[in-house]
């Protein structure tokens, strides 16, 4: 099978997984804040990762060669990932998603500058599309700015940056190796922001299996996401991404009652042809 639909297959498990990590961030907002999500996730993350590793013996995959890299790239994750939680407490999913997207186009310009990966036209223009595709979904004014529209735009550059770092440890490291510190440092991270003001929540019954969704849901996106990044390049791998969006916004709908207008409809599909243009160009370089 071809790398470029492989990777796109492993990326179809990640737009699921974070598709169900918003339905389940947005039950557990009212229970906990950011911090304490993050907390919660990584702490039963880790927890997974730590038993499948010494059930398979990967355990012994996990070194600190990379160490530095992988705080650089868990810092940006952090700080993404709590501007995203807050993001969908307060904003329309849809809205969160098409702005979250702009996170290819950062990846385009990062991984070319940090990875040395080729800027091709077609790239470029399905990238432009996808942009295009935001901008009729979210159709932003500087009347409808807010807390939750700024950490949504935030978060992709942050998301883009953890991309490129991702990218750059798998050369070098496994997917154990890359998990467990992402669980790791981010449950540390999580510990210090939730614990500042001396009150961290504690689960209720009712919350747990929210709790549970959101890690299992995370570690199993980064996991198909760092899969993807290992056969094929990050400016391939992220546009997939896109669709999530028609998803989210079926799911808004369905959930929230989130209105759904034709815009964001046209928005998809130019934003799935970008996609198609990417991805079939890839496909057709490489056979």
């Amino acid at each position: 099978m071809n790398s470029t639909v492989q990777a796109a297959l492993w990326m179809i498990g990640a737009v699921v997984s974070f598709t169900a990590m918003a339905v389940a961030g947005r039950a557990l907002s009212g229970e906990f804040d950011t911090f304490e999500i993050m907390m919660y996730r990584s702490a039963l993350g880790l927890l997974v990762v730590v038993l499948i590793a010494v059930s398979t013996g990967c355990h012994r995959e996990i070194g600190t060669a990379s160490i530095r890299t992988h705080l650089i790239r868990n810092v940006f994750h952090f700080t993404g990932q709590n501007l995203w939680f807050f993001a969908v407490t307060i904003v329309p999913l849809a809205q969160v998603f098409a702005l979250e997207f702009t996170t290819p186009l950062w990846v385009i310009v990062l991984s070319f500058l940090l990875l040395g990966e080729k800027l091709t036209k077609v790239r470029a223009i399905a990238a432009v599309m996808g942009f295009v595709g935001i901008l009729i979904v979210a159709r932003p004014s500087v009347e409808g700015m807010n807390a939750g529209i700024l950490a949504a735009a935030g978060c992709a550059v942050f998301f883009a940056l953890t991309y490129v770092f991702t990218k750059r440890l798998t050369r070098t490291e496994t997917i154990t190796s890359i998990m467990f510190y992402l669980t790791s440092i981010q449950l540390v991270l999580g510990v210090i922001a939730a614990g500042y003001d001396g009150d961290i929540a504690i689960p209720s019954a009712a919350a747990l299996p929210w709790l549970v969704l959101v890690a299992c849901c995370g570690l199993l996106a980064h996991f198909c996401i760092t899969k993807a990044l290992t056969i094929a390049p990050a400016t391939v791998v992220a546009p997939i991404d896109f669709a999530r969006l028609p998803l989210v916004a079926v799911a808004a709908m369905l959930l929230y009652n989130e209105a759904i207008d034709v815009w964001v409809f046209v928005g998809a599909v130019i934003i799935f042809a970008g996609n198609y243009l990417n991805i079939w160009f890839e496909t057709r370089k490489t056979a």
